[in-house]
């Protein structure tokens, strides 16, 4: 597996009008992969978009290299960089405790007369969408920590939350255009199983993942 990343021109006009929707975003990743194309065997690429300092950058992660020529094609020049992940992934190690960022589209399922299968909506609140990562994390390889009050040495809350929510376009259409709910999570987890953490980091976590969500990526916490 490979890890990107790219800072995003938003100086160039041309270039935002390009990326006015999360569709736009999906070819731009896409296309840094011409191979791909050409033989029409295409593979999952996670990706999201990061804003750190002031600036923004489109992160990826995927199991060949992108060709950075083309990776860059919406970036500022010669800001795009790739490594290999697989060393870092096999640096985990069961108790560890993380830093993680998480961008993610949790949504449920609710019965509709109109869809025999239910019908699929985001979680609005932040305690909804909270919860929802609450349920998957023991899955995902991980639990999230809980700090101590340190006066009464009593466990209280989480060590994570809802850093932004915003509802960015996922295509245009002549009439309309449809929106869909982007959950941006930071915090603290320690790793309970190795071997779940790692399919986590390298398929995501729940929908749209072809749209800039589903990306988690974690650091050392500083001791």
């Amino acid at each position: 597996m490979y890890l990107s990343r790219v800072e995003i021109d938003t100086t160039n006009r041309r270039k935002t009008r390009d990326l006015s929707h999360l569709g736009a975003y999906h070819n731009w990743v896409e296309h840094s992969f011409p191979d791909e194309i050409q033989k029409g065997q295409r593979q999952r690429h996670l990706w999201r978009i990061d804003r750190l300092n002031g600036k923004n950058y489109l992160l990826l992660l995927s199991p060949t290299r992108p060709v950075l020529k083309d990776f860059e094609r919406y970036g500022v020049a010669g800001t795009a960089v790739t490594k290999s992940y697989d060393a870092w992934l096999d640096q985990l190690e069961t108790g560890m405790v993380m830093r993680f960022r998480l961008t993610a589209n949790p949504t449920h399922s609710i019965i509709d007369p109109e869809h025999p299968k239910g019908r699929v909506v985001p979680h609005v609140t932040i305690e909804q969408q909270k919860k929802w990562l609450e349920d998957r994390a023991t899955r995902a390889g991980f639990e999230l920590i809980r700090r101590s009050n340190v006066e009464s040495d009593t466990i209280h809350k989480l060590a994570f939350d809802v850093v932004s929510h915003d509802w960015p376009v996922l295509h245009h259409h002549t009439e309309t255009s449809v929106r869909m709910s982007r959950v941006t999570f930071e915090g603290l987890l320690r790793v309970k199983d190795v071997t779940a953490l790692k399919r986590t980091l390298t398929m995501g976590i729940g929908r749209e993942r072809a749209f800039g969500m589903g990306l988690m990526t974690v650091i050392p916490e500083a001791q």
